[in-house]
């Protein structure tokens, strides 16, 4: 599934060169997903993180207790630490980039068609972005599988909501008065913030946050 028509058309055709993958099903929008996979049983659902339609992340989460034999890959134009732990935590079997080389995504689709362990396959760009991974479950049954370790993972929940608000450009008493919380206390965060992720300014932080997308949030 994705909504990049030309990207669409290339994996199409790179598959019938391939000629062991089939195309069964494109969707342009997520709404009718599961009854999709409902009636055309596929082995593996290459799905648009910015596709149209209900958040990406509950639909794969759904697919995967709904329909268990369908292997959610997530394409996306951006290499984001937070989507990548969502894509994760959400029970995917993979990431790409949409810049990656057509025969790498090929090759990451029949990986996980194929393999009996339950790894997380991460395309080339993504691979690249990421530092090594580390073990983890989040409800996979094997206990070497590796989940994507990326400098965000360092960062508490509340600090997390500080970079989301630094990152809508919220100066550090809006943040101390939208977190119940004194302006001393959110500089504290902010320092913390700064040492785990290996920035040195609050405008690189502000930067940081619009480019992994929370200041979407």
């Amino acid at each position: 599934m994705d909504d990049h028509a030309v990207l669409v058309e290339g994996l199409k055709a790179q598959f019938a060169v391939d000629g062991r993958v089939r195309v069964v099903g494109r969707l342009a929008t997520a709404e009718k997903l599961l009854d999709e996979v409902e009636r055309l049983h596929p082995r593996v659902v290459l799905l648009d993180i910015e596709m149209p339609g209900p958040d990406a992340f509950e639909m794969a989460d759904r697919l995967r207790h709904l329909h268990p034999q369908a292997r959610v890959i997530f394409l996306s134009a951006h290499i984001r630490d937070r989507y990548l732990n969502a894509a994760y935590k959400c029970g995917a079997w993979g990431y790409f980039a949409k810049g990656d080389e057509l025969e790498d995504i090929v090759a990451g689709v029949k990986q996980v068609a194929a393999q009996t362990s339950s790894a997380f396959v991460m395309g080339p760009k993504v691979k690249a972005h990421c530092a090594l991974p580390r073990a983890g479950s989040h409800g996979r049954s094997s206990s070497a599988e590796a989940a994507p370790r990326t400098a965000l993972d360092a960062l508490t929940p509340r600090e997390i909501e500080v970079l989301r608000l630094i990152g809508k450009g919220l100066s550090r008493t809006q943040i101390a008065k939208e977190l119940c919380r004194s302006a001393k206390t959110i500089d504290g965060h902010q320092e913390r913030i700064l040492k785990k992720l290996g920035v040195e300014s609050r405008a690189e932080l502000m930067r940081l946050a619009i480019r992994e997308g929370f200041a979407e949030a």
